[in-house]
């Protein structure tokens, strides 16, 4: 299931790549379509069923972030506020790295048996 999901999300993210790219840029040419133009479908009524169409793809892209973020969550025990509730609102410190002293160059260093 998790992973028909994250296809469709990437399959989603193209797509809105590539309308996000079609359309007419106001100021500057980044856009692909930005042509100047005529043809059966007038700019502004290009750029509303654009606009749409973006909206659309976007809020299916942010439905299925969520659905990943939820189904991942799933096989999690606890969840990191959880954490956070029983230290105290503090993060728990890693433990403590035991450091080797630093080698003088009168130290002996032990030698391997032969």
């Amino acid at each position: 299931m998790q992973n028909v999901i994250l296809v469709i999300h990437l399959i989603l993210a193209a797509c809105l790549i590539a309308v996000v790219l079609l359309q007419r840029s106001e100021g500057g040419a980044l856009g692909i379509g930005g042509g100047g133009g005529g043809g059966l479908v007038s700019a502004r009524g290009a750029a509303s069923a654009l606009g749409k169409v973006t909206w659309v793809i976007g809020i299916a892209f942010l439905c299925t972030s969520i659905f990943l973020t939820i189904v991942s969550d799933e096989r999690r025990e606890e969840s990191v506020f959880d954490a956070l509730g029983e230290s105290g609102g503090a993060l728990p410190l890693p433990a403590p790295v035991e450091e080797t002293p630093p080698l003088t160059p009168d130290a002996t260093v032990p030698q391997a048996a032969e």
